[in-house]
C-alpha cells in the first residue's frame, strides 16, 4: 500500500535504509515509529492525533557484523543482534543513535520475560511476528518517492478502529512476556487523544487479547518490579490515568500491582462522600492527571486513602476512619518500597499522604499550626501538599467551593514561611547553649532546642537570641526526662487539637 509523499521520514533514517540496499540488503522502518507516524497522518482522523516518533528503529536482513561494516560509527554490545549506529550531526537528539536490529525469530520464554534464545532469519513476516501487537507490527518502506506499509497482521486496520490486538495467539504473547498485558493497557491510555472526543479517539481492547490477559495476570507475579513499576508510571502520567487505573482492576491486573489498593473496591465511606474508597481514589487521581500535576501528586492523590479500609469502623453515614492518614502513609511507602521507587519518592509521597487532613478553615487554622504544619511537611513540599487537597476534595463526589479558603491558606503559609519551623531556623544553636550554660555535648543540648523551638513556633516574636538564651538558662534547671516530655506534651497538645477539629468536621472520631 502506498501513500503520497507527505509523508516525512527523517533523513537520517532514509540516509540509512538507502545505505543497506546500496549493499544489497533489505531494510524497514519497524515498531512503535511507523505506529505513531501513521497516527500523525490526517487519514487517521481529522488532524490526525498529532504524535512524533520519538525514535526510530530499522529492522534488516544484514548480519550484526555486516551492519557494523556498513556502519562503522556503532556499538554492539547485546545478544539480540541489535547494533546502535550512530550519527553525526543528527538534525534531532532522538536521531544521534538509531537502532537497527537484524530480522529474527524468538525461542520460548521460560521466565516469561526474555526469550531463552534468538534466531536470525530472512524473512521480515517472520520478524514482525515475534512481536507483541499488530499496531506495532508493521514496516515502512521508501519506495520511488512514495512510502509502502508491509502490512502483514492488519495494523492499520487496527488504528483505524483504534483497537489494541495481540499478534496471532494472544495466550502466547502474553506467556511470552507477561509484561506485555500492562503495555497493553498502556498504549490504551497513552495513545488518547487529548485534543478530540473520547468516544472517537480513545483505544479498547479486542475482545480476545482482553480475554487472555485475565486468564493470565497472575504471570505478571514473574515480572521484575522496576519493570511493573517503569509501565505502571507511563500509564499514571498519561491524562487517561484514571481510565487505566479502571482497566488494570477490570482485566484483574491491578491486585498483582497495588492489591492494597483494591481492597477499597466496593467499600463505602460516610457522609462526606458518595464515591466508594477505591471510587475515590481513582477519582482524584482522574483530577491530578487532568490538572497535569506530577508523578508525586498522582500517585499520593491514588494513595492517600489507601488504609481506609483497615481503619473502617461502623457503616452509614457515620462511619469513621480514624488515623487513617497516619497508617496510610505506612502503606503507602510499603506499596513503592515493594515497586522498587526511589527512596527519595517514597518520602515525598508518605509525607503527603501522612498530612494531607491538614486544616485550613478560615477562623479554625492559625498562624502557629501554619507553622507547625511547614515544619511537618516541609515548604519545599507545600505546593505538592495543597494540589494533593484540591485532588482529595475534587474526587469526593461532593466537592464544596472552597477556592477563597485555599487561597486564604496559602497567603499564611507565604505570611509565615521565614518564621522558624525548625531547631536550624532558631536564632542560637548548639554550640551557643553548651558556652553559655558551661555544658559539654549531650541529650540534654537537643531536649533544650526542642523546647525552645516549640515555644517559637507559638510565637516568632520570641526567636531573638537575648530571650533564647536567658530562657535556655531557665530550661536547664530541669531534668533531662522532663525537658524532653515538655516538648513532646507541647507537639501532642497542638496536634491533639488540629485533629479534633478535622474529626468533627470529617466524622471520623
Amino acid at each position: 500500500m502506498r501513500y503520497d509523499g507527505g509523508m516525512n521520514i527523517p533523513q537520517e533514517v532514509k540516509s540509512i535504509l538507502n545505505k543497506f540496499r546500496e549493499n544489497n540488503f533489505e531494510a524497514f522502518a519497524v515498531g512503535g515509529c511507523v505506529r505513531d507516524f501513521l497516527l500523525s497522518r490526517r487519514s487517521l482522523g481529522e488532524g490526525g492525533l498529532g504524535i512524533k516518533p520519538k525514535d526510530w528503529d530499522v529492522a534488516t536482513n544484514a548480519k550484526p557484523e555486516e551492519i557494523q561494516k556498513i556502519f562503522p560509527a556503532n556499538f554492539y554490545e547485546n545478544k539480540f543482534g541489535t547494533v546502535t549506529v550512530k550519527i553525526e550531526n543528527a538534525s534531532d537528539e532522538t536521531l544521534a543513535e538509531v537502532e537497527v536490529t537484524t530480522y529474527r525469530v524468538d525461542d520460548r520464554y521460560s521466565d516469561k520475560r526474555h526469550p531463552d534464545s534468538v534466531s536470525f532469519t530472512t524473512r521480515l513476516e517472520e520478524d514482525l511476528a515475534r512481536r507483541d501487537f499488530t499496531i506495532n507490527a508493521m514496516a515502512l518502506l521508501p519506495k520511488d518517492g512514495d512510502y509502502e506499509i508491509i502490512d502483514p497482521f492488519g495494523g492499520q486496520k487496527d488504528l483505524e478502529a483504534r483497537l489494541i490486538r495481540a499478534v496471532g495467539d494472544p495466550q502466547s504473547r502474553f506467556n511470552e512476556d507477561a509484561l506485555r498485558m500492562l503495555r497493553t493497557v498502556r498504549f490504551c491510555v497513552q495513545l488518547c487523544s487529548v485534543k478530540q472526543s473520547f468516544a472517537k479517539q480513545c483505544f479498547s481492547i479486542e475482545e480476545k487479547t482482553a480475554q487472555a490477559i485475565k486468564e493470565n495476570a497472575a504471570n505478571l507475579q514473574f515480572i521484575a518490579k522496576e519493570r511493573i513499576r517503569d509501565e505502571f508510571v507511563k500509564i499514571i502520567m498519561t491524562e487517561k490515568a484514571a481510565d487505566g487505573i479502571l482497566m488494570l482492576h477490570d482485566l484483574g491486573l491491578l491486585e498483582f500491582i497495588i492489591p492494597e489498593f483494591e481492597k477499597g473496591f466496593g467499600v463505602s465511606q460516610n457522609k462526606h462522600h458518595i464515591y466508594t474508597i477505591f471510587e475515590h481514589g481513582v477519582f482524584a487521581l482522574k483530577f491530578a492527571a487532568q490538572k497535569k500535576y506530577n508523578l508525586i501528586v498522582r500517585l499520593a492523590a491514588l494513595l492517600h486513602d489507601v488504609a481506609k479500609p483497615q481503619t473502617k469502623r461502623g457503616e452509614g453515614p457515620d462511619a469513621t476512619f480514624y488515623n487513617h492518614d497516619m497508617a496510610g502513609a505506612r502503606v503507602a511507602a510499603q506499596v513503592l518500597e515493594r515497586l522498587k521507587f526511589p527512596r527519595e519518592i517514597i518520602e515525598r509521597i508518605a509525607n503527603l499522604v501522612r498530612n494531607h487532613m491538614f486544616v485550613y478553615d478560615i477562623g479554625a487554622v492559625t498562624e502557629a499550626g501554619v507553622r507547625r504544619l511547614l515544619g511537618r511537611v516541609g515548604p519545599e513540599n507545600m505546593k505538592d501538599l495543597l494540589e494533593l487537597r484540591m485532588a482529595d476534595r475534587m474526587g469526593s463526589g461532593v466537592p464544596k467551593a472552597q477556592p477563597y479558603r485555599l487561597r486564604h491558606f496559602q497567603y499564611m503559609v507565604e505570611k509565615v514561611q521565614k518564621d522558624a519551623i525548625s531547631v536550624k531556623m532558631l536564632k542560637i544553636n548548639g554550640e551557643d547553649i553548651m558556652k553559655i550554660l558551661e555544658i559539654p555535648p549531650g541529650p540534654k543540648i537537643g531536649a533544650i532546642l526542642d523546647v525552645l523551638l516549640a515555644e517559637v513556633i507559638e510565637d516568632p516574636q520570641k526567636n531573638e537570641k537575648e530571650y533564647l538564651k536567658r530562657r535556655a538558662r531557665e530550661l536547664n534547671e530541669i531534668d533531662l526526662s522532663q525537658l524532653r516530655q515538655m516538648a513532646r506534651e507541647r507537639i501532642e497538645e497542638e496536634k491533639e487539637e488540629e485533629d479534633k477539629i478535622i474529626k468533627e468536621k470529617y466524622w471520623v472520631k
